[in-house]
């Protein structure tokens, strides 16, 4: 008999399994949401036009505008809507 006998193997003890995952999906989780709040979130213009993060400190002005309006391509064959980039497309024209 050796010293490893009485030791528990993890096959053997499935709640030990289920807690341990349990474990490591709260810590992925609290590192995701703290990696999240660090990145600042939404940003906002102040009444005098700085550029603000969620929790109130300076950013840079890029991360307060808006992004770019999305533009509407067609099928160049057919006339309807497609995928913009996709091969055989066109932007739509505007009226």
């Amino acid at each position: 008999m050796t010293a490893g006998d009485n030791v528990p193997k993890m096959e053997e003890n499935p709640m030990r399994n289920i807690l341990t995952g349990l474990a490591a999906c709260a810590i992925a989780l609290g590192l995701a949401t703290a990696a999240a709040a660090d990145a600042g979130g939404p940003y906002k213009l102040d009444a005098k036009g700085k550029c603000h993060d969620v929790k109130g400190a300076f950013a840079k002005a890029e991360m307060c505008k808006a992004p770019a309006a999305a533009k509407h391509c067609r099928d160049m064959k057919t006339k309807k809507f497609a995928k913009c980039g996709m091969p055989g497309t066109e932007p739509v024209p505007s009226k």
